[in-house]
């Protein structure tokens, strides 16, 4: 090497290693913390501290980065970015059972919500804070507890960026937009997309703290609500939609366009669709993609609700397909919410089908007097299912043989309960101490039911079976039925006291 050369070459290095070292004393800090959930006002049990901490304790510290997929998907984009440091600081599990619990106490929220700005507020040179939130969650006397959470954490730390991510299915409005900085919101229905949303979260708050994003959010309501059975973008108007949103997103740098498809079944002041856009310091644009969204939506108000068979209907329409040689079939219950439903289970069994499986069903009781009483092998006659209300359909009775008595994760990444009776021609018949939506084959395979040798797969759920039944061709015809339940396709059904005025719905009015 030259010596010219050389000493070019080492003066560079020096004075590259000096700006890096320059760069590092100033450290971005930022914050993780969650508290979410998608609250059913309609049903019958209201949830308090014990339900978010009925799988333990909330998560902290390096926990917390690694509780969520848009929390892990975060931290790992972060650690891209030289000088920034991820701090988890607080993570609520989800409640037990889900949405199967009702409003949330206004003691459950002040406690968690409370911990979680106390938390904030002790760490030193906090730049910023990301919120990984559901969005649908329903407090008793807080109307909208999202935005509520942050309005608490500014109202303690200051106007610190903060940045959201949201469920497809969160009820929000403009009230967040006050508070939060940059709100993102999933557009996949099932849900692939958490992390994309953890990704761009991490990239825009960083670009936020240092000053080259300057976040600006526009708002629109096209004020529609529907259930959400039939926000599935895999098809229709939910998928055009979306696609519109891609597209603006595309054509625009810095333009992030997100829909929240609202959840029908939290009786709060903002529930149903909302659009938000975040631009870069382009206010008139945000404004007109937020139109623009807004008008196309409610273009194609009357395309998002349809027809959907109602119980024997539609159990006849599965088994009709299932005969002409397009099975393995799906039977979906969409409105099972406390997950003791027997309706589709009873017209099977009405019918004398045979290589089913029915998974699941919440029992409890009936689990805890199996493993007493019973081992695997043994020969059983016990009665399941159908205990919680009225909307569950009738208790079923089991003779049959106990195949599998072990544990399974249903939620909180604690293994619970999980039994499996066999009975007649190849049938199975899963329980679970609480709801648990079946999306892939995995908790048929642990329980050892000979997935490859069913017909018919009984579950509850709405879309989100599609992912691991449909999309890997384990099930060729899938039949979503509107049976008795908390969860009603025809929300008409509801008795609303927090509507907001004006919202429709091809049901509401009826």
């Amino acid at each position: 090497m030259k010596p010219q050369v050389g000493f070019a070459l080492a003066s560079f290095l020096f004075l590259a290693a000096c700006s890096q070292e320059d760069s590092t004393t100033d450290t971005m800090r930022i914050a993780v913390a969650s508290f979410a959930m998608e609250t059913c006002t309609f049903c019958p049990r209201p949830t308090d501290i014990e339900h978010f901490e009925f799988y333990g304790e909330p998560f902290s510290g390096d926990a917390v980065l690694e509780s969520g997929g848009a929390s892990r998907a975060f931290a790992r984009t972060a650690s891209e970015y030289q000088d920034v440091e991820v701090i988890g600081v607080y993570a609520v599990r989800d409640p037990v059972g889900g949405s199967m619990g009702s409003w949330v106490t206004e003691r459950a929220f002040d406690k968690f919500a409370g911990e979680i700005v106390t938390r904030l507020a002790a760490i030193e040179d906090l730049d910023a804070v990301y919120l990984p939130l559901h969005g649908a969650m329903a407090v008793t006397g807080i109307p909208r507890p999202e935005a509520e959470l942050v309005r608490r954490i500014k109202a303690e730390l200051g106007d610190i960026p903060i940045a959201i991510t949201y469920d497809l299915h969160a009820n929000e409005d403009a009230e967040i937009a006050e508070y939060a900085d940059i709100v993102l919101i999933v557009k996949r229905f099932p849900h692939y997309d958490f992390g994309l949303m953890g990704e761009r979260a991490a990239r825009l708050l960083i670009r936020t703290v240092r000053g080259s994003y300057e976040p600006v959010l526009e708002v629109r309501r096209p004020n529609i609500a529907f259930a959400t059975v039939y926000g599935g973008t895999h098809q229709g108007v939910p998928r055009d939609m979306m696609e519109r949103a891609r597209r603006w997103e595309n054509r625009r740098p810095d333009v992030y366009v997100s829909v929240a498809m609202g959840f029908p079944f939290a009786d709060v002041p903002d529930m149903g669709m909302s659009v938000f856009v975040q631009t870069n310091g382009d206010r008139a644009l945000a404004s007109e993609i937020a139109d623009d969204m807004a008008q196309y939506i409610w273009s194609r108000r009357d395309e998002f609700e349809y027809d959907i068979p109602k119980l024997s209907e539609g159990v006849e329409q599965g088994l009709v397909a299932l005969d002409a040689g397009k099975g393995p079939l799906v039977l979906a219950n969409l409105s099972d919410r406390l997950g003791d439903a027997t309706h589709i289970f009873g017209q099977l069994l009405e019918r004398g089908r045979s290589n089913f499986v029915v998974a699941t069903i919440e029992d409890a009781s009936a689990i805890e007097t199996i493993k007493k009483d019973y081992a695997v092998g043994d020969a059983i006659e016990i009665t399941i299912g159908g205990h919680t209300s009225e909307l569950a359909g009738a208790p079923v009775v089991i003779d049959g043989v106990v195949s599998f008595i072990g544990a399974y994760d249903i939620g909180g990444s604690v293994e619970s309960d999980l039994v499996a009776l066999s009975f007649g021609d190849n049938n199975w018949v899963l329980l679970t101490p609480d709801r648990y939506q079946v999306t892939t084959r995995s908790i048929l395979d642990h329980a050892n039911v000979p997935v490859d040798e069913i017909d018919i797969f009984v579950v509850k759920s709405r879309n989100h079976f599609r992912r691991g039944f449909m999309e890997t061709g384990l099930a060729k015809t899938a039949v979503v039925i509107d049976a008795p339940g908390h969860g009603p396709a025809d929300i008409g059904q509801l008795q609303f006291k927090n509507l907001p005025e004006g919202t429709y719905s091809r049901f509401l009015s009826e």
